[in-house]
């Protein structure tokens, strides 16, 4: 029998990494918060990958550390190894990725959602939310308890109507032997909401002391550990390596040979699967001239046997995973603890969301991570930090928060989301900005630590020490360009050990810098007035320096950018009513409702004689009121 079991301001349906991130900014801006979780031991788990960050993904970490969320924090307090991706080329890129201690990182967060005030977590399945007016006013859960609320979030990620399958075998779960959600994908499309059906996989567990780490390539850590959250300056040191293997040709022969039992080829998996990180007999299929493909064996954890096989993904059935296994180096004998699988799930069609992340069709309800349409750990947090902070301002009546392309990863991932749809599993990638070297992971501080503060995310100590730390860097910028070294015996032997032209005359300590084989450490013995700066401050001041052409070159694109985004667009055109729109055109724009010329510039299916023709109706409309 039905119950009213509370009455709270937003409840958060899901505990993985959207769920949480939500769940803790909605409750630190002072709203009475539930998140619900099928299982409060699956809170932050990580089903797949246990590791936080990688290209573009460690972007979104930092920018949600910057804004106030909590997914940087807790991977610094639970890494095992720390690598810097990408390196070799120039900082828009370098990314940041940790191997995680998976439990520990389940055991810190929920820690954190424990002890923070406003925040209950309750383990139950929300079954149905309830609407009155065209707005949320409960969730009841599968034992029928209600909570009145104002706002409901659902981070469902992978267990709305899950399904895993491996060959022959199926049924209805979430990740890791979790129960599914089952009920709440038809309260939805009773709403009229557009569900879609997409599929993701993981690879097996296997046993580390069945493993032959002599026959693979050790990969270490790196010396300079950097940590993820601006708060931290230390956090320890590397605990374990990461090993990389291939596949052979063998390993391909079998694949192919048992393509017929694969569901992904005989029809069984319905839902569109991702591109960017593919099954391993998707692999060897798409890409035949391949002799192999790279295999990363990495640790669950420091207690625990189990290593996890990255590269590996398949829905094959058991006996044919354990045999291609077995064809690669080092795993001959390998042991496996958990096989690996698919796993099929609903999600809402992103076009139905507004930037705020809010439902078009129901008012104080939103969507977040994998029930987005997204992939991966950092896209959904940096979504249920948006749908949270979002979810309380409009229970405060204030001013909704919306990041933008040009100042955000996160601004950019929701803007795709929400303006161009997704028809597979959406993964952040640093091409997908137009603004990357202003997006660069070392000044996400820089960009959006004034939106936390002013939201209410930041404290004030940590506010202050972000405006010292801006401080320092502008004056070590000043200094290096106003440092002039002059020509002599030391500076020249400098120069020539690192094979850069001699000096005849005076020249800039920033245009030193900017040669491609200088360094700002490199110049330490010849710059005799360097201040005592941390890292973070001094390499933010040679990245500002050294691209300061190129990144001048952004920030004007960037203001072109703005003039598109501020011609808005009123909520209540009918586009059917404007001559001169193409037919598709007028179906997207009045489907997806684009806030402003720079959104509807953005939309498939809308050209730029669409966009004229949008730009002729607003100067009209401008005309006639000032006519009246």
């Amino acid at each position: 029998m039905e119950y009213i079991a509370d009455n709270c301001d937003v409840v958060v349906i899901g505990g993985g990494h959207a769920g949480c991130e939500a769940a803790l900014a909605a409750a630190r801006l002072g709203m009475k918060t539930y998140m619900f979780s099928i299982n409060l031991d699956a809170v932050a788990n990580m089903p797949c990958n246990p590791n936080i960050g990688g290209t573009a993904k460690g972007h979104l970490v930092r920018e949600i550390d910057a804004l106030g969320g909590e997914m940087g924090k807790n991977a610094d307090k639970t890494f095992l190894q720390s690598r810097m991706l990408n390196l070799g080329k120039g900082p828009a890129v370098h990314s940041l990725r940790v191997q995680s201690d998976r439990r520990a990182y389940q055991e810190c967060m929920k820690q954190v959602l424990e002890t923070t005030p406003n925040l209950y977590i309750r383990q139950g399945e929300i079954t149905d939310i309830e609407f009155e007016d065209g707005k949320v006013t409960a969730v009841i859960t599968d034992t029928q308890a209600k909570y009145l609320c104002n706002a409901a979030i659902i981070a469902t990620g992978t267990y709305l109507k899950s399904r895993i399958i491996i060959g022959d075998y199926e049924r209805e779960s979430g990740p890791d032997g979790m129960f599914a959600a089952t009920k709440l994908s038809q309260c939805l499309i009773d709403q009229g909401i557009e569900l879609l059906r997409f599929k993701t996989g993981t690879p097996a567990r296997v046993l580390k002391s069945s493993i032959d780490f002599s026959q693979m390539e050790e990969q270490t850590g790196d010396d300079i550990i950097y940590p993820f959250s601006f708060t931290n300056k230390y956090i320890g040191e590397n605990k374990v390596s990461c090993y990389l293997t291939y596949t052979n040709e063998e390993t391909h022969r079998v694949i192919r040979e048992n393509l017929h039992r694969s569901p992904l080829y005989s029809g069984n998996i319905k839902g569109t699967g991702p591109r960017y990180c593919p099954s391993i007999e998707d692999k060897v299929v798409r890409f035949k001239d391949k002799e192999r493909h790279q295999v990363f064996i990495e640790p669950m954890g420091e207690n625990t046997e189990e290593m996890y096989v990255q590269g590996m993904s398949s829905s094959l059935p058991e006996d044919v995973q354990i045999k291609m296994y077995r064809t690669i180096k080092g795993l001959e004998n390998v042991v496996f603890t958990r096989s690996a699988y698919a796993i099929e799930y609903d999600l809402v069609n992103p076009l139905e969301l507004f930037p705020t992340l809010e439902f078009k069709k129901i008012s104080g309800l939103y969507g977040a991570g994998q029930f987005n349409g997204t992939s991966g750990y950092e896209e959904a947090g940096a979504q249920g930090l948006i749908a949270g902070i979002n979810a309380a301002l409009k229970i405060k009546k204030c001013e909704p928060f919306i990041l933008t392309r040009d100042n955000s990863y996160i601004g950019t991932l929701i803007d795709d989301l929400v303006t161009k749809g997704t028809l597979e599993p959406y993964r952040m990638m640093t091409a997908r900005s137009e603004y990357r070297l202003l997006l660069r992971q070392d000044n996400a501080d820089l960009r959006l630590t004034e939106y936390g503060y002013k939201i209410g995310l930041i404290s004030q100590k940590r506010y202050d020490e972000f405006l010292e730390k801006k401080a320092l860097i502008e004056k070590e910028v000043e200094r290096i360009s106003k440092t002039v070294i002059s020509p002599s015996e030391k500076v020249n032997n400098l120069l020539d050990e690192y094979k850069s032209s001699n000096l005849s005359t005076g020249i800039k300590l920033a245009d030193l810098i900017r040669r491609p084989e200088l360094t700002y450490e490199k110049l330490t013995p010849i710059d005799e007035k360097r201040p005592e700066l941390e890292r973070s401050v001094w390499e933010e001041a040679e990245i500002q320096i050294k691209y300061e052409g190129y990144i001048k070159k952004q920030l004007a694109q960037a203001e072109q950018f703005k003039k598109m985004e501020k011609r808005l667009l009123p909520d209540d055109i009918d586009y059917n009513l404007i001559s001169g729109l193409r037919i598709e055109a007028r179906q997207k724009l009045s489907s997806i409702k684009p806030a402003s010329i720079g959104q509807a510039s953005r939309i498939s299916g809308v050209s730029p004689a669409d966009i004229s023709v949008l730009l002729i109706y607003l100067e009209t409309i401008k005309r006639s009121g000032k006519n009246e």
